[in-house]
């Protein structure tokens, strides 16, 4: 299991949420609830687009800055080129 997990949401209006958790079923639980984050509680309906496992939390933070310095189109790119 890894330690870490950064993951990209695909809100309702179309946007993309990045974010990092340890525990990444009670993260979506909780995305889902509208209690996790201020920007997905108004873009709800959210669904999982990527989750990348990570070693450890600081290499998840590490990730999940440099896909949020990512254009929109790199951050499309970077999903459809996952595996699965």
């Amino acid at each position: 299991m890894p330690a870490a997990w950064v993951y990209l949401l695909r809100c309702a209006d179309g946007s993309l949420y990045t974010g990092w958790t340890i525990d990444l079923d009670a993260r979506l639980r909780r995305h889902g609830a509208g209690t996790a984050s201020a920007y997905t509680r108004s873009r709800r309906p959210v669904e999982l687009a990527l989750a990348l496992p990570m070693a450890d939390r600081t290499a998840a933070r590490r990730e999940e800055a440099r896909i949020k310095a990512l254009d929109r189109r790199a951050k499309l790119e970077l999903i459809a080129s996952a595996p699965g």
